[in-house]
């Protein structure tokens, strides 16, 4: 299975951080097909269901075969009443998230995940942020998932986290064929390169990078950005503005370079980027098109080494 290089996050359109209306969720996924993207990444834990939902009816108007779609397993939705910002999430309906990585749970969520979408299948199907749950994800989800790829079910079967270590075991352990790495591998974070990349490499384990501006730091270092979806520690907002005048000095905005650093690797097949309106994708659409000067990266690793 392909990947484009870029590929959409569907968490913002769920209401990541604030609330999207339906027109401009709408806007913001027209946006992405006539920029050329065709991988979409959503969850069931993005807006509770309302990620889903919405990508679900878009994908209802284009030509299924022409997208590569990709949901996750690990949280299940129930009816229940849900705080504003509930995990993040402003703008969601009343169901709350339970955590169930059992094999039983995997069926419910993925044939849940295809209710809410309309879809009669997903390509690929990630195990999302098992990081407590270790025992329960690879002794059951993991071959529930496995049973379904060797059905032809699903395509293809990974891990999707924010950490590097238990990714690394399971590309050890398991015969997963990606997994999402989320945030560190970012011009800020790049733990990834130590262990995950190279096993990824040596045992053919694809690999997509999520969260390329650590949540916001990367694309804006201005007062009150986010790194890792909560405020942005003061030596870190420096390291960044750091960066960002390097990149100034070559004419190439941080958010470009950001977004362009991951692909870098051999490693990594794509990257994942969350957008909430039409004017984000184009964005981001320009910053992927951006060509970026040899001497600008050896700069940034140099601004990096030098902290």
């Amino acid at each position: 299975m392909t990947v484009g290089r870029v590929g959409l996050g569907t968490a913002p359109i769920g209401g990541l951080f604030r609330a999207v209306d339906e027109e401009q969720a709408v806007a913001t996924l027209e946006a992405a097909w006539e920029c050329g993207i065709r991988y979409f990444d959503t969850a069931p834990h993005y807006g509770a269901g309302l990620a889903e939902e919405r990508l679900g009816a878009f994908l209802s108007g284009v030509p299924r075969a022409e997208v590569v779609v990709s949901t996750k397993v690990g949280r299940l939705l129930r009816p229940g009443a849900a705080r504003p910002g509930d995990e993040g999430f402003f703008g969601a309906p009343p169901r709350v998230r339970v955590r169930d990585y059992s094999a039983d749970g995997v069926r419910r969520s993925l044939a849940e995940s295809l209710e809410r979408t309309g879809l009669d299948a997903f390509d690929l199907v990630l195990i999302h942020d098992p990081d407590e749950h270790w025992e329960p994800a690879v002794r059951e989800a993991y071959p529930a998932l496995a049973a379904l790829r060797a059905e032809g079910a699903v395509r293809a079967v990974g891990v999707g986290m924010n950490q590097t270590a238990m990714l690394e075991r399971f590309v050890a352990e398991t015969d997963v064929d990606c997994v999402l790495v989320a945030g560190r591998y970012s011009l800020l974070d790049r733990a990834a390169a130590d262990g995950l990349l190279p096993r990824c490499a040596e045992r053919g384990v694809g690999v997509l990078v999520g969260g390329v501006f650590n949540s916001g730091v990367l694309a804006d270092p201005a007062p009150g950005a986010t790194f890792d979806y909560a405020p942005t520690p003061p030596a870190t907002l420096r390291r960044a503005r750091r960066l960002a005048e390097v990149c100034a000095g070559f004419g190439v905005p941080l958010a470009a370079a950001a977004l362009r650093f991951p692909l870098r690797h051999p490693a990594v097949s794509g990257v994942l980027v969350g957008a909430r309106s039409a004017a984000e994708v184009a964005a981001n659409a320009g910053h992927a098109a951006r060509e970026i000067p040899e001497e600008l990266w050896a700069e940034l690793d140099r601004a990096e080494g030098d902290r």
